[in-house]
């Protein structure tokens, strides 16, 4: 025994060793929130937001509903792989159409032609301070169009007839192009049936999803999984409204298209959990109920102000002053007439 030695640890006691409440979870280390991993990642916010939309950084459900957290290993993943942070920044890299056209060597007008045309998807919009659309591309994909030998003769010379027939009848691709893009990035993120049934409802028409989901219980459960447009504006606001408009299909076959997609899908989230409903127990308490019983009951009418109230304003006043001399009038001159 005289050959051992003792060791003995010293620790602060808590509150917590007493019993004075509940233990306290341990810190958890091993997620950060998405701000702190743009931070460590060297990225501004839109460019980490569109890294996540384009699947440059993994991202997983948090603690709160909406919430999004990124693990660590995935940070030291990213920071670990070669020519970071310039790499990842780089292949997030978004352009507006004059940026867009020095990247192709091409005037803005051809860059235009060429995205209304459908040959250039837009990743990203914003609205300027003119509440104009400002389209945004990813400059490595712009470099890759460039360098593709077959679209050499749309970066030169004239645009072919057929072409320039569609764009002639006032052909614009770039919305529905963003909104297959930005449904792509929404059904990735999904992670239950029903919210992938709500991504494709985000991009029809209210109507055109209640004609589809003909049950009200199935729709109003669907609908809170339906995704706001990008920008998160007051949602009555005009910048809300175009955002809106842009996000909602327009194109017959493509309303065709997400519609079958939506009843698949909403078929796949009923048979995986069907939609909430009131309990048996208070449809019955509901329809016993007598309708008189179920009527507001309305308070009496407000009390009118007494005739002989003193008049508040000016005209009230001038209004009483010329009845009281009409009343004079009228018995003065029912006098006259009963004299002899």
């Amino acid at each position: 025994m005289s050959g051992q030695r003792t060791t003995t640890t010293q620790r602060t006691v808590t509150a917590f060793d007493t019993g004075v409440g509940p233990v306290a979870a341990a810190k958890d280390d091993s997620w950060v929130t998405t701000g702190r991993a743009a931070r460590e990642l060297g990225l501004r916010r839109t460019e980490f937001d569109l890294a996540v939309r384009l699947g440059r950084v993994r991202t997983d459900p948090g603690r709160v509903p909406g919430e999004r957290r990124v693990a660590r290993a995935e940070i030291e993943r990213l920071r670990a792989g070669p020519d970071f942070p310039e790499a990842l920044r780089r292949s997030v890299h978004a352009v507006g159409t004059a940026e867009g056209a020095e990247v192709l060597g091409v005037a803005k007008s051809r860059f235009t032609r060429l995205a209304r045309l459908g040959l250039l998807v837009p990743v990203a919009f914003h609205l300027n301070r003119y509440r104009a659309v400002v389209w945004l591309y990813l400059a490595d994909e712009l470099r890759l169009f460039g360098d593709d030998g077959k679209h050499a003769a749309l970066l030169t010379g004239r645009t072919p007839e057929g072409l320039r027939g569609l764009l002639d009848s006032g052909i614009d691709l770039r919305p529905r192009n963003w909104r297959g893009r930005h449904l792509g990035f929404l059904l990735r993120e999904a992670e239950d049936p029903w919210a992938r049934a709500g991504a494709v409802a985000s991009f029809l028409d209210p109507l055109h999803v209640a004609r589809e989901v003909r049950d009200p219980y199935d729709r109003s459960h669907l609908n809170t999984f339906r995704r706001r447009p990008p920008g998160g504006a007051n949602p009555d606001s005009p910048g809300a409204r175009i955002a809106a408009d842009l996000t909602t299909a327009r194109d017959d076959d493509e309303i065709a298209w997400l519609r079958a997609d939506l009843a698949r899908l909403v078929d796949e989230a009923r048979a995986h959990r069907p939609a909430p409903r009131p309990s048996a127990s208070c449809r019955a308490t509901s329809a016993s109920e007598p309708l008189a019983s179920r009527r507001p009951v309305l308070g009496p009418p407000p009390a009118r102000p007494a005739a002989s109230a003193r008049p508040d304003t000016p005209a009230a006043a001038d209004s009483a002053r010329r009845r009281g001399l009409l009343a004079r009038w009228r018995h003065r001159t029912a006098r006259t007439a009963t004299r002899p």
